[in-house]
């Protein structure tokens, strides 16, 4: 119905950051930023028709600068976790930054979450920002100039669609993903471990002291992981079990019953009875990391409107690749090669629940 760009401040070197609000005929605002290409508000609906930010974020281009925890933001090229900042392909070893820990996450200290995008707006009854970026050979050290375009579409049934598409000129590794912050009750509503949750998925990753794959595809029956069911999360957040005392709560890839689809297709659904608010995410990815924000604590940098960082305060849902994968050989193939379209889309539909 619409799209407006807004200034939205500067990074430090000067670079001006623009706010693109895509708006549709019920109502429902996603708004964007060219920076991180992070979406920075999401307003939808509740059960009394009271729109809602259901998104975390910030208010200033400085903050997601300086505040990092990717709030909102696209992540690559590889998100999560590749143990050890080192992977080979056809037979070269590459080495990357060491950013958590030993180990490498989220494409590096100057990943997308890092870039200004190049951003076009498509005005219409569903309105639509496309943002590209070309990351050149070498580029923290991943091989190839990939080049990306993730589409934003806000649909006229209260959607926002993530397309991402890459191509390459040499063999690298992709794994993309969006790191938004929900929570159904509102950004600044406080705990999000009383949201209902579903899950199509019959295993999970389980991971070392580092957070890193075991390599291990084990079955989630009988475990804190199995939302097969629909559950709240708090129900079996027990930081005894080993696997959530490693990841300071849920922080695990969980792998979608059949694996990756030509189309998406229903995966997950989250809901808060408080407002009356279900979000049901459809993706042809293969698999989700689960996060339940426990590291979310940087006083230094609150939210929107000065609400302090709280952890257990939002719930992830990241459809992704499994991390690691690339030093995997029977985990989900993350390699794209010239010629291959890298193509994946992720949907975030927002309802009211009857």
């Amino acid at each position: 119905m619409s799209i407006q760009k807004q200034h939205f401040g500067n990074l430090p070197d000067g670079r001006t950051v623009s706010r693109y609000v895509l708006q549709n005929e019920n109502g429902v605002v996603a708004a964007i930023l060219d920076y991180a290409g992070a979406v920075q508000q999401l307003l939808v609906p509740d059960r009394t028709g009271r729109l809602v930010d259901v998104i975390g974020g910030f208010d200033s281009a400085l903050d997601y600068y300086y505040g990092n925890g990717h709030q909102g933001s696209l992540i690559g090229r590889f998100g999560n976790r590749i143990k050890n900042g080192r992977f080979t392909l056809d037979g070269k070893t590459y080495t990357l930054a060491q950013n958590n820990g030993n180990n490498h996450i989220h494409g590096g200290p100057t990943g997308f979450s890092r870039k200004l995008w190049e951003a076009t707006s498509v005005d219409g009854a569903e309105p639509a920002l496309r943002l590209r970026y070309v990351s050149p050979d070498g580029e923290e050290n991943y091989p190839g100039t990939l080049d990306v375009t993730v589409t934003y579409t806000l649909t006229a049934d209260n959607a926002l669609s993530i397309r991402y598409v890459a191509t390459t000129d040499k063999p690298t590794v992709v794994n993309m993903t969006n790191h938004a912050y929900f929570n159904l009750g509102g950004f600044a509503s406080g705990t999000a471990l009383d949201h209902e949750l579903w899950i199509d998925a019959d295993t999970y990753l389980p991971t070392d002291d580092e957070k890193l794959p075991t390599g291990e595809l084990r079955s989630v029956e009988g475990t804190p992981f199995d939302f097969r069911t629909p559950k709240t999360v708090r129900r079996d957040f027990d930081l005894t079990n080993e696997d959530l005392r490693i990841g300071g709560g849920f922080d695990h890839c969980l792998n979608f019953t059949g694996g990756e689809t030509k189309e998406p297709v229903l995966r997950a659904s989250l809901y808060c009875d408080k407002t009356g608010i279900e979000m049901k995410t459809l993706t042809n990815m293969p698999s989700v990391q689960l996060y339940s924000a426990g590291g979310v604590r940087n006083a230094a940098y609150p939210l929107k409107g000065g609400y302090p960082q709280s952890p257990e305060s939002f719930i992830c849902l990241e459809t992704q690749k499994m991390p690691d994968s690339i030093n995997h050989p029977h985990f989900t193939d993350v390699v794209l090669r010239p010629g291959e379209i890298y193509d994946y889309t992720t949907v975030y539909a927002f309802g009211v629940r009857k």
